[in-house]
C-alpha cells in the first residue's frame, strides 16, 4: 500500500490532525464491515436485535462488503459441516447465494429504510371500520431461522385527523417489518406501532395467523398447528362491540 501525506484541511488544522486522519484510514482498511457497523451502533447506544432496523447506520455501498463477509463465514459453516464445497457442484456457490438471500431478500428489512408511503388527509372524515387482508407474510423465526409463513389482517377505525394510506402500502409496510428474523408476538406489535405512528387512527387491530417451520420441519414435526395472535389499540380495545364486529368479519371471510 502506498501512503501519501494528507495536508491539513485548513490553516487552523495542525499537521498532527492530518497524520491522525491518515492513520485512521490505514487502520480501518482491514476491519470487517460488520465490526464497523456494530461500532456505530454501540457509539449511538442503539439496540441491534435480530428484528431491529439498522439502516441509518449502514452507509452507501457497505451492503456489498457486508454480503461478501457473510458469504465467507457461511462458507466456513458449510466446511465445518464436512461438505466438500470445492468439488460439490451443488454447494460451490451456496454460501454466496445464501448471503445474497439474507441481505437482499429475506432479511432486507433490517438493512433498508422504511418504504416510502404517501399519506392522504381524511378529507371526507371517514370514521367507519376498514379491514385490509389477508396479507401474505413471510419471515424466519429468530430461534432457528426457519420460515414463518402466514396471513395478516389489519383493522382501522379512522378519525377526521387520521392519515389514510393506499392499500398496497399496508403490504409494503408489513413486508418491511417481516423481512427480518422475527418472533410472531413481537412482529404484530411492531406492525401496530408503525401503522399507529403513520395513521394516528382512533383504533387499530392486527391479527396474524402463521405456520412455523421450526415446529413443522424440526422438533415435534407437527404440520397442522398454527399460531394466531392479535394486537388491539384504542377503540378496538375499549369497545367490545367494535372488537366483535372486526373478529366476526374475519371469521366470515374464512368460513
Amino acid at each position: 500500500m502506498t501512503l501519501r501525506a494528507v495536508p491539513p484541511k485548513s490553516p487552523d488544522q495542525p499537521a498532527e490532525a492530518a497524520e491522525v486522519v491518515l492513520a485512521n484510514a490505514a487502520g480501518d482498511a482491514g476491519v470487517p464491515m460488520s465490526v464497523k457497523i456494530r461500532e456505530r451502533l454501540l457509539a449511538a447506544r442503539r439496540r441491534f436485535h435480530a428484528n431491529d432496523n439498522i439502516a441509518e447506520f449502514v452507509r452507501e455501498g457497505e451492503i456489498a462488503a457486508l454480503q461478501d463477509e457473510v458469504a465467507g463465514k457461511l462458507l466456513g459453516v458449510l466446511q465445518s459441516l464436512v461438505i466438500d464445497t470445492d468439488n460439490d457442484h451443488n454447494t460451490r456457490e451456496t454460501a454466496r447465494r445464501v448471503a445474497k438471500m439474507y441481505l437482499q431478500e429475506v432479511f432486507k428489512g433490517r438493512y433498508e429504510p422504511a418504504p416510502s408511503v404517501t399519506e392522504f388527509p381524511n378529507v371526507e372524515r371517514l370514521n367507519e371500520l376498514m379491514i385490509v387482508g389477508p396479507i401474505t407474510v413471510r419471515s424466519a423465526c429468530s430461534h432457528h431461522l426457519c420460515p414463518i409463513i402466514g396471513r395478516l389482517w389489519i383493522g382501522v377505525m379512522p378519525n377526521e385527523h387520521s392519515n389514510l394510506i393506499g392499500l398496497s402500502k399496508y403490504v409494503r409496510l408489513a413486508d418491511w417489518i417481516m423481512s427480518r428474523p422475527q418472533i410472531q408476538e413481537e412482529a404484530v406489535t411492531q406492525i401496530a406501532d408503525l401503522l399507529q405512528e403513520r395513521m394516528s387512527p382512533d383504533g387499530l387491530a392486527i391479527v396474524m395467523e402463521a405456520d412455523h417451520f421450526c415446529m413443522a420441519w424440526r422438533g415435534v414435526k407437527d404440520i397442522d398447528s398454527k399460531m394466531v395472535n392479535s394486537v388491539m389499540r384504542g377503540s378496538f380495545l375499549k369497545d367490545p362491540n367494535l372488537r366483535r364486529e372486526f373478529l366476526a368479519l374475519l371469521q366470515k371471510k374464512n368460513a
